[in-house]
């Protein structure tokens, strides 16, 4: 007989009636960001998951060009509907790429064949065939949280026609959340003023490195919009006890001020007996606003990695002299 699952603590994700455990699993790296990993290690990885009591999945139709989404469904089938809260993403629709070179690494950043092409489309039409896509893939037959996902050229056609989309399947009780997802703070900031948002899924902005999302934050707070913190680590700077030259900071190399912000902070932690990705994955979590942490998990030892990060304790002493 199977031990019984862990217990990840849970939040509430703002007004919407949801409860997310506070670390969430990030699926881009079973989607083969980066490089091909098996379908054998991408559903270890979200066993594992399951196990440390992880209950809060994010995929996208971006990530893997599908095969992000087709991978967790697989490894979710095995669990209740109920037990656990998923999220996925509009605004890139899969069509068959008229012109295949062979792999999507160099277009869109994962090792996967690129048969199919990504379309922008935030559109209500878009928006409608999005999730019917995605729900196929996933073999779900409702998904919790919608984002629109990146629309940094398209913030009026989100606010007039993704977002009001969204709204409307959320009243019809389609789906219980809408959000957006993108990696600045502005155009959010301007979403959440505008629109009926549920979620802010930030990426990179609120970090133990970059807190310029802050005052998104704070204005979520008071209007009672969740946040979901992406990115903890700032795309891999905060990832290693001491960061390394190369390392990168929001998907490019580290500059060398950046560089030396990061070691600053790895010191202070040293100085606090406590490792720097430990600090940079509970940090967002400080927030009010924020209701779950999401980082990227690819194979079983990451799972590992980032459940025993959330559960090590972080002395008062280091927060205050990280500022």
């Amino acid at each position: 007989m199977n031990p019984p699952a862990a217990v990840m603590p849970t939040r509430p994700l703002g007004r919407t009636g949801l409860n997310v455990s506070t670390l969430g699993f990030g699926a881009a790296g079973i989607g083969n960001l980066g490089y091909a990993g098996s379908d054998l290690a991408a559903a270890r990885a979200v066993d594992v998951a399951w196990e440390a009591g992880i209950r809060h999945f994010d995929t996208a139709p971006h990530y893997g060009l599908g095969l992000s989404e087709r991978r967790l469904g697989a490894a979710l089938r095995a669990h209740p509907r109920d037990a656990y809260v998923l999220s996925t993403k509009v605004g890139r629709l899969l069509r068959p790429h008229p012109a295949p070179t062979g792999s999507d690494l160099a277009a869109g950043g994962f090792d996967v064949p690129d048969d199919l092409v990504r379309v922008w489309d935030f559109t209500a039409a878009g928006v409608a065939r999005s999730i019917e896509e995605s729900l196929t893939r996933l073999g779900v037959d409702r998904i919790d949280i919608v984002y629109v996902h990146d629309p940094d050229d398209a913030v009026d056609e989100a606010v007039s026609q993704a977002i009001p989309a969204l709204i409307a399947l959320r009243e019809q009780g389609v789906i219980r959340a809408v959000g957006v997802g993108m990696n600045q703070w502005q155009a959010p900031l301007r979403m959440v003023l505008e629109t009926d948002l549920d979620v802010v899924m930030l990426a990179g902005r609120y970090t133990l490195l970059d807190r310029s999302g802050e005052h998104l934050l704070d204005e979520c707070e008071r209007r009672g919009v969740a946040v979901v913190a992406a990115a903890p680590f700032n795309s891999g700077i905060l990832a290693r006890p001491w960061p390394v030259e190369g390392g990168n900071f929001n998907y490019a190399p580290a500059s060398d001020r950046v560089l030396w912000q990061a070691r600053r902070l790895a010191e202070t932690c040293r100085e606090h007996e406590t490792a720097l990705p430990v600090a940079a994955l509970q940090f967002p979590l400080r927030h009010p606003a924020v209701a779950a942490v999401v980082s990227g998990m690819r194979s079983a030892e990451h799972v590992d990695a980032a459940v025993a990060g959330m559960r090590t304790p972080v002395p008062a002493g280091l927060w205050q002299a990280a500022g």
